[in-house]
């Protein structure tokens, strides 16, 4: 057998290096063994935590058994939802800076004492709905800066008599107990100076030592959940709602059954400690025991009264608490009641010694279909009616909000928002006699078209019209407004002037462009986004004289240059993008949609393209025509004519030039100024002369209509030299000129001495122009003949000039 040692490393958050040993026992156990590793760094690796920029990191719901690694410098580590067991003292000290730890629903059975040590900057611990037995003090003696713990839904028995919570002196959230709590020591809250909020779950509870739940001062929020505790043992209740109840606590009780008159006695101790505020949550009453709460509640402190998901159970019978004095419950929050047997209660005229003294009353989602007019009139010192999200109609929103004997008179904040209301006539016309409302919330209702003409109270400065489908607009609405919210509905058109409006809504509809500044002199904020925009510029919110906040974002943007470049560099001198440059995308042209407008960048031809084609065309013109000209004063195209004229003949043999095409012994260039000395003298001396020489001469030898260029190419081919007459007229030539070029090329190309210079007048060298450099080459590089003026020297220039143009034999 051979033993082997093989190393696997993967990234399970942080590095790590897992070694595995091997014996091999044989190949196909070592395959199979081998294969087992890789599955098992694949599992590792398919829970690798993700962590964002903030150092947070994310390892919920990612089946580990233990805690992983993550960067050292993680201030948040998320495992909740896994199936970790235990934390060993050492599993979180590499990460001292963690501020926020989450284990919530894991299967926590163990902790290590020390497992929290190196946790001194940590804030926000929850260790809920895991599998702890038991709390230890020791593991918060370093939690200096802790301020939120939640040790929730454990299976503890018992909470004390150790001071647990003692060294947690920074602690404003706590969240501890289960059903599995049955006793109750004091475990050091009377020593923690910033609690602010409190929840204590202990429906099973059956011991409870007084002070147990005391804090060093009142905590501002306490929630309780007790449940069968109120009807099972009062008593031990009273001993909870006695430590917790102060007038600067508000007092919430959850899953609580209270169906007699026992249930309600513990309720005293709240009365006793001057509780001044008291909800009730996820609960279930009978009229019985809601009748007895309000008579051991009678005289009480109680001013504000809530309740949350009540299950109400009996016929509304209030009567044996009609003696009660509460003057100062001025607040009450129904939220969500369901009342069995709703059409067999009384009336709630019953209750009338509470609702006379109601200033803030909320029915919400509570199937309210209508308030008759007995109760209303009760209703006198209302200023706040909340009763949103119920089943109010045309039909039942008269008596609703009847005003015939003096009810709602101080009403100055009316939410009738998501009922079944259709007629926006009608309710302008109820309120017109709420003479104090400021606000009113009518949202979410199907009023669909909006009449011409409507009456409101002149205080109304809050209305909120949202998603009622609305389609037009009229002069319906009232000018004394200051925030008005049309948002979520058909809108396309906005002409109607509002002089106070401050804050306008219209979110959510189909505007296409800003409506006009000028009919809201004082609006401060406007928000319309979700709309069809295409786009706005400077000349648009100008009109708004104080517009500070707008919030257009989400909508069919446009991107043309001339909103694209004030968005982006002119639109911050006129307002504040609230809702941020990121919401501002392009819907048009195709290629940018979905791009934010702040990224977009567009080409000078994209935003400027008849001015740019128009400069581009004028500048091509002129390019051309300075092309044109310069070809024409350098006789471009004749010399390129020339150039190819010359190519050509170029490729014809060599030999055939030199054999049967040299028909002249030189080929006369010379301008037509110097014809009378080279016909009268120079013809006449060469070719009488003996031997005598055949020249060429353009005036008699040139081919009648060939073009000229041709004849000058094959004149000079079928010459063996070519006798330049050089004079002031010669330099002046463009056909010279030409001559002297194909000339130039024969000697270049053919390396012979084929040019014949002979210099009628004198010409300096720096006179000659520069387009003859040519010329200036071949007089700086060849003997050239001067025609002297003394006669006694030509015949020397004559026989020289015979000997340069005799041919080699």
């Amino acid at each position: 057998m051979t033993t082997a040692k093989l190393q696997f490393a993967y990234k399970r958050g942080a590095d790590t290096i897992i070694t595995v040993r091997m014996r091999f026992l044989g190949a196909k156990e070592s395959i199979i063994l081998f294969m087992l590793i890789l599955a098992q760094a694949f599992e590792y690796s398919m829970t690798t935590c993700k962590c964002n920029q903030q150092y947070f990191c994310n390892c919920s719901s990612d089946h580990l058994q233990q805690v992983p690694k993550v960067p050292a410098n993680a201030l948040g580590l998320d495992l909740s939802f896994n199936q970790i067991e235990s934390i060993d003292m050492n599993d979180l000290s590499p990460y001292s800076e963690l501020i926020t730890l989450n284990l919530h629903k894991n299967k926590l059975r163990f902790i290590h004492k020390g497992a929290f040590k190196s946790q001194s900057n940590l804030k926000v611990l929850d260790l809920s709905l895991n599998n702890l037995g038991k709390l230890l003090s020791s593991w918060f003696h370093e939690l200096k800066s802790l301020q939120q713990l939640n040790l929730v839904g454990n299976p503890y028995s018992t909470l004390g008599p150790a001071s647990i919570f003692r060294s947690l002196v920074n602690l404003r959230t706590l969240r501890f107990g289960s059903p599995s709590l049955r006793k109750v020591h004091k475990n050091g809250l009377d020593g923690l100076t910033h609690l602010d909020e409190m929840t204590f779950i202990g429906s099973n509870l059956r011991s409870y030592e007084n002070g147990s739940l005391k804090a060093a001062r009142p905590i501002g929020l306490v929630s309780l959940s007790l449940q069968n505790l109120f009807q099972n043992d009062p008593e031990l209740v009273s001993k909870v709602l006695r430590d917790v109840s102060h007038p600067e606590t508000l007092l919430t009780i959850k899953d609580a059954t209270l169906r007699t008159e026992k249930s309600a006695k513990p309720f005293k101790a709240t009365r006793e400690g001057g509780t001044k505020s008291l909800s009730f949550q996820n609960s279930t009453s009978t009229d019985e025991a809601m009748t007895s709460l309000l008579q051991v509640m009678d005289r009480s402190s109680l001013f504000y009264i809530g309740f949350i998901d009540i299950h109400l159970v009996g016929k509304g019978r209030w009567q044996n608490a009609s003696y009660t004095h509460y003057e100062n419950l001025h607040t009450a929050y129904i939220c969500n009641l369901d009342i069995q047997g709703f059409f067999r209660f009384s009336s709630m005229i019953q209750l009338g010694f509470l609702l006379r003294h109601f200033h803030k009353l909320s029915v919400i989602n509570s199937t309210v279909f209508v308030i008759p007019r007995e109760t209303t009139c009760l209703l006198r010192n209302l200023e706040y009616l909340d009763l949103s999200q119920n089943l109010l109609s045309d039909l039942t929103i008269e008596p609703t909000l009847f005003t015939g004997c003096g009810a709602y008179q101080n009403l100055n904040t009316l939410n009738v928002s998501q009922n079944v209301i259709k007629s926006l006539e009608l309710m302008s016309r109820l309120v017109t006699n709420l003479k104090s409302l400021i606000h009113l919330d009518l949202s979410h209702n199907s009023f669909v078209s909006m009449p011409e003409k409507c009456s409101w109270p002149t205080t109304l400065r809050f209305l909120n019209l949202s998603s009622t489908k609305l389609r037009t607009m009229t002069a319906c609405l009232p000018s004394t407004l200051t925030v008005l919210d049309l948002s979520e509905n058909d809108l396309m058109v906005f002409n109607h002037r509002f002089p106070q409006l401050t804050t306008l809504i219209l979110t959510g509809n189909r505007f296409m462009k800003l409506p006009q500044g000028e009919l809201f002199p004082r609006l401060h904020t406007l928000l319309i986004q979700r709309n069809a925009l295409r786009m706005f510029n400077g000349s648009s919110l100008r009109r708004f004289k104080y517009l500070k906040y707008l919030e257009a974002g989400n909508n069919n943007f446009v991107c043309s240059c001339e909103f694209v470049s004030f968005f982006k560099q002119d639109v911050d001198r006129f307002i504040t993008l609230r809702d941020g440059r990121c919401n501002y995308v392009c819907d048009t042209p195709f290629t940018l949609r979905g791009d934010a407008i702040e990224s977009v960048r567009l080409s000078i031809f994209e935003c400027y393209m008849i001015p740019a084609v128009s400069v581009l065309c004028s500048v091509i013109i002129i390019v051309l025509g300075l092309i044109v000209v310069t070809c024409h004063k350098l006789h471009i195209v004749w010399y390129l004519q020339m150039t190819k004229a010359w190519i050509q003949a170029k490729r014809k043999p060599a030999v055939g030039r030199l054999a049967g095409e040299l028909r002249y012994d030189a080929f006369v260039s010379y301008s037509q100024h110097d014809a009378e000395w080279v016909e009268e003298i120079l013809v006449p001396e060469l070719e009488s002369a003996q031997p005598s020489f055949a020249l060429c001469l353009h005036k008699r030898d040139f081919q009648p209509g060939r073009w000229i260029v041709d004849n000058i190419i094959d004149s000079i081919e079928k010459s063996h030299r070519t006798l330049f007459v050089l004079s002031e007229n010669f330099v002046t030539s463009e056909w010279c000129r030409y001559e002297l070029d194909f000339s130039h090329f024969r000697i270049v190309d053919e390396h012979n001495d084929s040019a014949v210079l002979v210099l009628l007048e004198p010409i300096e060298k720096e006179t000659i122009p520069k387009r003859f450099c040519k010329l200036r080459k071949i007089m700086n590089s060849r003997t050239y003949l001067e025609w002297p003026e003394d006669e006694e020297k030509r015949s020397e220039f004559w026989s020289n000039l015979r000997a340069a143009l005799q041919r080699d034999e």
